[in-house]
């Protein structure tokens, strides 16, 4: 089983857990250049901006923690194991992993989820089943956390489309003195 206390340990030390589907064992990754997206500079498309103000999606927080998770792990190839899913549900349940939901009409249509220790958000997934549905959580995403003051928003590796949020990738040692600023400011909390 896979101990939350040391999940949240090892965030605060740089690492994060992803299982294997093949193996079903749990790794430890600590990546030598770090994806991060600076909140400071996340710019929303004006498509996107449109859509956001066509009033067609609504986002909540914290609503569907447990189907967003499920629904991140329903992918082809999926690090999300049986074991992470239990372990973030009980993260959930003690207060530190949080989602963001995306629903059309009353369908839960896309999400995310991550962990959230102090000032910094560690992005952990998300999902869509409807056009520019995770986005949308996305773009709340960024919101929430500039309203709640939080400092870094952690992706942990950098792909595609985390490059088109906005995701750079810095050196360990950067990532860790923005890690250790974001971790000191104990007044910032999630919720």
């Amino acid at each position: 089983m896979l101990d939350p206390q040391i999940i949240l340990l090892a965030y605060q030390r740089g690492f994060f857990p992803m299982g294997d589907e093949a193996d079903g064992e749990i790794y430890w990754h600590r990546p030598a250049m770090r994806a991060i997206i600076p909140l400071d500079s996340v710019r929303i498309s004006r498509s996107m901006r449109k859509e956001l103000e066509s009033g067609r999606f609504r986002t909540t927080i914290n609503h569907g923690f447990s189907t967003v998770i499920l629904r991140c792990s329903q992918r082809d190839q999926t690090w999300i194991t049986p074991e992470i899913i239990e372990a973030y549900q009980q993260l959930h349940e003690m207060g530190y992993a949080h989602s963001v939901e995306t629903w059309f009409e009353e369908e839960l249509v896309g999400g995310l989820y991550g962990v959230a220790i102090n000032a910094v958000f560690f992005g952990e997934s998300m999902f869509s089943r409807r056009t520019n549905a995770s986005k949308i959580a996305f773009a709340a995403l960024v919101d929430h956390l500039r309203q709640r003051q939080f400092v870094l928003l952690d992706t942990q590796y950098i792909n595609d489309f985390t490059a088109s949020l906005g995701a750079i990738e810095i050196p360990d040692a950067d990532y860790f003195d923005r890690l250790d600023d974001a971790l000191a400011r104990q007044d910032v909390s999630f919720v």
